[in-house]
């Protein structure tokens, strides 16, 4: 693809050979002269400088002083994202049914649905026009998967689930599991019945081994443009709002609640009916307690979670105990000289 056509398809302008053959994307350090890199800030400039990339994407303030190649772009990071699509583009899987399938006879499959080797699609179960299910899926009854979306291999999605179109399910994820409910009586667990459902918006995206259990009773929610990294938990009867970013290893316990644009750490662990309130930032490793609620846009780390501030302060004094430590000792001894001496001055007084 030429410079000029990228230019254009993206909406920005390019500096230098317009006619330039784009082959691929590639990072700073291994591009070559067919190849696309990016500068992300002003930090890369002077490693940009070095590179032996054909077309560099570029902020507006890149100084062009070799009068290179490049592209300018307010946020080179997502016009690079969009190029890569355009330079690698995934080829979609003919749609058809594998004849290993099984699908029950009252599923629905819209027009160019693809369904891979050995997947099961139960009664009642409706499946988008151009979805894409992977090969050892396991789609339940009463299921409603939304036009192109993307179940990745061995994806399991319990009875009575909504998924919203353009959907990505990564392999190994389970929605719609029984959440983690029990009452004691007689000295013995009981199963309490988990008969609620999960909704999960449009252009979400969950990752590998996650998990999103159904609610007790009502719905488990993730609203519209979230992501899920991989083996992230989250438990019945959570409400996960719009565009909110989840790191790996995370687990929310059950009926938390998280406001839109939130995004949250690596794990992190949300104890239960906490409230994340919108565009709040939890900081890897953090700890939230139950029924804590972390007020809207606040940044917090730690356990349990406290604001940034405070966090980095007592860092900075649990740094300082060695040396404390130390100090105390030197006044200890200093204080048994003294009382040493008083008391020899006490007996020559005598």
């Amino acid at each position: 693809m030429r410079v000029r056509e990228l230019a254009e398809w993206l909406g920005a302008t390019f500096e230098g050979d317009g006619e330039r053959e784009l082959v691929r994307a590639a990072s700073l350090e291994s591009a070559g002269a067919e190849d696309l890199a990016f500068v992300a800030n002003r930090k890369a400039f002077a490693q940009a400088r070095l590179s032996a990339a054909g077309c560099l994407i570029a902020p507006l303030d890149f100084p062009n002083e070799g009068c290179r190649t490049l592209i300018r772009a307010a946020e080179p990071r997502t016009a690079f994202a969009r190029a890569v699509s355009r330079l690698h583009p995934v080829p979609p899987p003919e749609p058809g049914i594998h004849p290993t399938a099984v699908i029950a006879a009252t599923a629905e499959i819209g027009p160019g649905v693809s369904i891979g080797p050995h997947c099961s699609i139960g009664e009642g179960s409706r499946i988008g026009a151009s979805a894409q299910i992977g090969a050892g899926c396991r789609i339940g009854r009463r299921v409603s998967i939304g036009e192109g979306c993307v179940l990745h291999a061995n994806v399991t999605v319990y009875d009575d689930c909504d998924i919203g179109a353009r959907t990505i399910l990564h392999s190994g994820c389970v929605i719609g599991a029984d959440g983690f409910g029990f009452v004691m009586d007689g000295g013995r667990y009981h199963k309490f019945p988990q008969i609620g459902r999960v909704v999960i918006g449009e252009d979400c995206e969950i990752g590998a081994n996650s998990c999103v259990d159904r609610a007790a009773l009502g719905v488990t929610w993730i609203g519209e443009g979230t992501k899920l990294d991989n083996m992230v938990h989250v438990a019945h009867n959570c409400r996960i709002g719009r565009h909110v970013v989840v790191a790996a290893q995370t687990g929310f316990s059950g009926g938390v609640i998280v406001e839109d644009y939130a995004v949250i750490g690596g794990q992190v662990g949300i104890g239960d009916k906490a409230r994340i309130e919108s565009r709040a930032v939890l900081g890897s490793g953090s700890g939230v307690l139950t029924s804590k609620i972390i007020r809207a846009g606040q940044v917090v780390w730690g356990t349990p979670a406290r604001p940034l501030k405070e966090h980095l302060e007592q860092l900075a004094n649990l740094a300082r105990l060695p040396e404390l430590r130390r100090e105390v000792a030197e006044l200890r001894r200093r204080l048994e000289e003294l009382e040493g001496s008083k008391g020899a001055g006490d007996r020559r007084g005598t």
